[in-house]
């Protein structure tokens, strides 16, 4: 079984991140784990397959753990569990130091960019995200 390579991606919470009850949003949340997603994606996949390919959620599972407030900084590590053919399993934990206040999964599919439909994952590509 491959062992996946984990990208983490910084936050500063920021004061327009929170809502009523003074901590972050459950939808900045969700903005967090895309920007992780997409930062992952275009720092790790070859440049060529990166601008060919698109990607769409196909299902989104978050479990909320603790609020985070402003000014916490935040870890959003982030990881692909498996490819298929065209879609990709995505997880993460959100993390402030060594506490857990986030945990996600996604499934993404992938898109060719020019048509919009989905797209097959070149091997290669997918072998990227795993450690050799």
């Amino acid at each position: 079984m491959p062992i996946p390579k984990v990208f983490s991606h910084a936050i500063l919470v920021k004061k327009e991140d929170l809502d009523e009850l003074n901590h972050v949003n459950n939808v900045v949340y969700l903005s967090y784990l895309q920007e992780a997603a997409i930062d992952h994606w275009y720092s790790t996949a070859p440049k060529e397959t990166a601008e060919a390919i698109r990607w769409v959620v196909r299902k989104h599972e978050i479990e909320y753990f603790k609020p985070a407030h402003e000014a916490d900084q935040l870890i959003v590590n982030t990881w692909i569990s498996n490819f298929t053919q065209v879609s990709s399993e995505r997880h993460y934990e959100i993390k402030r130091g060594d506490e857990i206040l986030v945990k996600a999964s996604t499934l993404w599919i992938a898109l060719d960019a020019k048509k919009m439909k989905p797209i097959r994952i070149p091997a290669s590509t997918a072998e990227s995200f795993f450690e050799s």
